[in-house]
C-alpha cells in the first residue's frame, strides 16, 4: 500500500485529504508543520508528499529541498493559489512532480497523485535497469490537431510538441543539427520554456538514444549531498554513508546527463565536473580510484553564465567546455502562434487523465490565451488547460472556466497612467502586480510607486532574472537587491 503524507496548515483539508485517499486505497498521515513533516520523513519513508506552499514555519521551496535530500524518490506535489503560481512554477523547476490550486477537486488531484505516483515508478524502473519505456497514447479529437505540430517522445513516454513558429522551424533545425554529435549542450530560457524536453529530444535523436537520460536539478542539491548526488561515493566517507552508492555520471554511462539550473553547483563541483569533462572520469567520494564514464553533457540556465563568470561565481573554463553549442528557449508570450497549439496539446493530455472528451476551445476563451502573459510558461498553460477541462461541462471551453486573472487582467502600464493624479495600490490576490486608481498622491508616493511598478515590469519581461533587470534598468545588481528589499518585492 502505497503511503502519502499530507503538509498543510488548514486542518480541514488535511482530513479531508485524509478521508478521501484512504478510501482511494492509500495510507495516509498529516501534519499542519513543515517542520514536524521532516520529523516524521526522518522516521518513515513516503512514495508521495502533497505539501501547502505556504506553511507557517517554512515556505513550499524550502520544504521540497529538505525532502529531496532526504529521500530523493519521494514525489512531491505543491498546494497552491493561482496567486503563488509563479512561485509554484519553482518548485517544479525544483523537483515538484506537479503543482495544484487552490479550491481542490478530488478527480483532479486524484488523477495528479496516480500520475505521480506512476511516474515514480518508471523513473525507479529506469534507474534500476537503464532502461527507457516509451508508450503513446492520443485521442481522436486532438491527432488531427497536433498534425500540424512535429512531435517527439521524450523517454517517459510524453509528447515534446515543436509548434510551427518561425522560433519552433529554428529549434527543431537547431536540434536536427546538433543531435547527432557529441558536442556539449547549453540550453537557456525562463521558467516553464521546455528546456528539460528540449534536451530529451536531442538525446532521442542523438546515437545515445538506447542509452540512459538522468537529468539533475543542480538547484535542488544541496550544497553537502551534491557531489555524493552527482558522483556518488563510498560507505563511511561522510556520516550518514551506510553504503557504496553509485552517483548520477555513472547511471548515465553510455547515454546523455543533463544538468539544470548548473549554476548553483557549488565551487568544489565545478572543479570535478571540470575532471569529467577533461578526462571522462569520476571518482566517488571517500575513494581514490577513477571510473571511466561515457557520457553527453547537456545543461539548462535561466540565469546569464557570462556574468557569474565575470562575477568569479562560475569558472570559466567549465563554461567554454560546456557552451560548444547554445539553444536559447524564447517564452510562450513571444510565440503567440504556437499557444494552441500546446494548448491542444494539454487538452489531448487532460481528457486522458480525466477521462472526458472536450473537443476544443471556444474562439473567446482561445483569444483570451493568446492574450495572456503566461508567467509560467508551458507549465502555466498546462495546468489552466488542465483545470479547465476539469470544470467544462459541455463539448468545448469557454472562456468563463478560464482563471480570472486571464479573462480579466487588472494591470495597466505605468506610462498608460497619469502618475501626477494616480495612487498605485497592489491586488492581495496577484502579490507585485500594481492596480492604478485616481487620487490624489504626494510627488514622493508617486515616484516611489512609479519606480516599484517600473522594477516590477523590467522583472517579468526578463523572467525575474536579476542581472538582466538590472542591465536593463541601468543599475548595478547591489543597487537592484536594495531596491527589492525597500519595496518588500520578494521573487
Amino acid at each position: 500500500m502505497e503511503k502519502i503524507l499530507i503538509v498543510d496548515d488548514n486542518n480541514d483539508i488535511c482530513l479531508l485529504l485524509e478521508r478521501f485517499l484512504s478510501k482511494q486505497g492509500y495510507k495516509t498521515a498529516s501534519v499542519q508543520r513543515g517542520d514536524d513533516g521532516l520529523t516524521l520523513l526522518r522516521k518513515e519513508t513516503f512514495e508521495l508528499v502533497i505539501c501547502d506552499f505556504k506553511l507557517p514555519d517554512i515556505d513550499g521551496l524550502e520544504m521540497l529541498r529538505r525532502i529531496k535530500v532526504m529521500h530523493p524518490t519521494t514525489a512531491v506535489i505543491i498546494i497552491t493559489g493561482y496567486s503563488d503560481v509563479r512561485m509554484a512554477v519553482q518548485t517544479v523547476k525544483h523537483g515538484a512532480y506537479d503543482y495544484v490550486t487552490k479550491p481542490l477537486y478530488p478527480d483532479e488531484i486524484l488523477y495528479t497523485i496516480k500520475a505521480a505516483l506512476e511516474r515514480r515508478t518508471q523513473s525507479l524502473n529506469q534507474t534500476k535497469d537503464s532502461t527507457v519505456t516509451t508508450t503513446t497514447a492520443s485521442s481522436k479529437a486532438n491527432s488531427v490537431k497536433a498534425s500540424s505540430a512535429k512531435v517527439s517522445l521524450t523517454p517517459d513516454g510524453k509528447r515534446f510538441i515543436f509548434g510551427k513558429s518561425r522560433f519552433a522551424e529554428q529549434l527543431q533545425k537547431h536540434i536536427d543539427l546538433i543531435a547527432p554529435t557529441d558536442m556539449s549542450v547549453i540550453i537557456t530560457g525562463e521558467t516553464g520554456t521546455g528546456k528539460e524536453f528540449v534536451a530529451n529530444a536531442i538525446h532521442l535523436k542523438s546515437k545515445r538514444a538506447d542509452k540512459p537520460f538522468v537529468a539533475i536539478d543542480c538547484g535542488a542539491l544541496g550544497k553537502e549531498l551534491a557531489g555524493s548526488e552527482l558522483f556518488g561515493h563510498v560507505k563511511g566517507s561522510f556520516t550518514g554513508a551506510m553504503a557504496d552508492k553509485a552517483g548520477s555520471f555513472e547511471f548515465a554511462n553510455g547515454g546523455t546527463i543533463f544538468l539544470d539550473e548548473i549554476g548553483n553547483l557549488s565551487y568544489d563541483n565545478q572543479i570535478k565536473l571540470l575532471r569529467v569533462l577533461q578526462e571522462r572520469k569520476i571518482r566517488r567520494i571517500g575513494s581514490n580510484q577513477d571510473i571511466p564514464v561515457d557520457v553527453r553533457i547537456i545543461v539548462a540556465t535561466n540565469e546569464d553564465l557570462r556574468e557569474s563568470v565575470r562575477q568569479g561565481k562560475f569558472r570559466e573554463d567549465i563554461y567554454h567546455r560546456i557552451a560548444e553549442f547554445e539553444m536559447h528557449l524564447s517564452p510562450l508570450r513571444e510565440r503567440k502562434a504556437d499557444i494552441m497549439i500546446f494548448a491542444d496539446h494539454f487538452l489531448d493530455s487532460a481528457n486522458r487523465q480525466l477521462e472526458k472528451d472536450i473537443l476544443g476551445f471556444e474562439e473567446e476563451a482561445k483569444e483570451k490565451l493568446k492574450e495572456y502573459y503566461w508567467h509560467g510558461n508551458l507549465r502555466e498553460l498546462q495546468n489552466v488547460v488542465k483545470r479547465a477541462v476539469l470544470l467544462t461541462q459541455g463539448e468545448y471551453i469557454e472562456a468563463d472556466v478560464l482563471p480570472q486573472e486571464i479573462v480579466t487582467p487588472q494591470y495597466l502600464a505605468p506610462e498608460d497612467t497619469g502618475m501626477s493624479n494616480v495612487q498605485i495600490n497592489y491586488d492581495p490576490a496577484r502579490p507585485g502586480v500594481p492596480v492604478f486608481s485616481q487620487s490624489a498622491a504626494n510627488l514622493k508616493s508617486v515616484s516611489e510607486n512609479a519606480e516599484r511598478a517600473a522594477i516590477l515590469k523590467v522583472l517579468e519581461k526578463t523572467g525575474y532574472n536579476k542581472t538582466k533587470a538590472a542591465e536593463v534598468l541601468n543599475i548595478d545588481r547591489k543597487t537592484l537587491y536594495n531596491k527589492l528589499k525597500a519595496y518588500d518585492i520578494h521573487l
